[in-house]
């Protein structure tokens, strides 16, 4: 892996607002090999709920797994090109915009963030749970995949001169992070997930109509899920990590 330029101070996103949809959720991707145990418990304090979706305990083991094998994919790719690796330092949940600041930026209210500055992930809890009831488990690996990818961007010194380039290499790598770790069975893939992924890709695209060159680009829906998938069938060798 390679440099190119220098980092870049501000704030980099996962993307657009969460559409609202309909779909169906598959209790897939999960850490170590192995689903989260048990059906959830209607009446449990910790966020169980009565309408057959998934708990808030089984969202905070996946967002924790989620951390863990990103962490541990990106410490094994810079050991094996000879770097030493630095951990993301935190990973920070807010509600409300203006919470948090990242250099002195307030971020904002239904999406997720790399904070190059504070060198931290946050991401705002009530959005992330919609997606992780409305969309499945599997949009949050990429989630914290897409973030921790942009971590790893500033450490090896890439910035592009459009957020579009920025933004679609970290879904590349998101995917590269995904697919290497189903392959090495790091990760447990589930029926279902694949389409999770797809559908997660779509709800953080752009808008129509936005221009590619704007500042804040990420992507239209097909640019994002081709080039998560690049990453995922080919690896980061298809990411461009020069």
């Amino acid at each position: 892996m390679g440099t190119s330029g220098r980092p870049s101070k501000r704030m980099l996103t996962v993307g657009g607002l969460l559409v609202v949809l309909v779909v169906a959720l598959a209790c897939g991707l999960s850490p170590g090999g192995e689903r989260p145990g048990g059906a959830p418990d209607s009446s449990a304090a910790s966020g169980g709920t009565d309408d057959g979706t998934m708990t808030v305990d089984e969202f905070e083991r996946d967002i924790q797994g989620a951390v863990e094998v990103a962490e541990r994919y990106w410490q094994q790719r810079f050991e094996e090109s000879g770097r030493d690796f630095e951990a993301i330092r935190r990973v920070l949940t807010y509600q409300r915009d203006g919470e948090l600041s990242c250099a002195g930026e307030a971020v904002p209210r239904n999406n997720a963030v790399y904070c190059p500055a504070g060198d931290f992930i946050a991401y705002d809890v009530n959005w992330a749970v919609a997606a992780f009831r409305q969309i499945g488990d599997a949009f949050l690996f990429y989630l914290l995949g897409h973030e921790y990818a942009h971590g790893v961007q500033v450490r090896l010194g890439i910035r592009y001169e459009f957020t579009i380039q920025q933004e679609l290499q970290a879904d590349c790598m998101a995917g590269a992070y995904i697919g290497d770790s189903v392959k090495a069975r790091t990760l447990a893939l589930a029926d279902g997930d694949l389409e999770e992924l797809r559908n997660g890709l779509v709800s953080v695209a752009d808008d129509p109509g936005q221009p590619w060159f704007a500042p804040g680009a990420h992507g239209t829906a097909q640019q994002r899920n081709d080039s998560f998938f690049a990453g995922y069938q080919r690896s980061l060798a298809a990411c461009e990590l020069r």
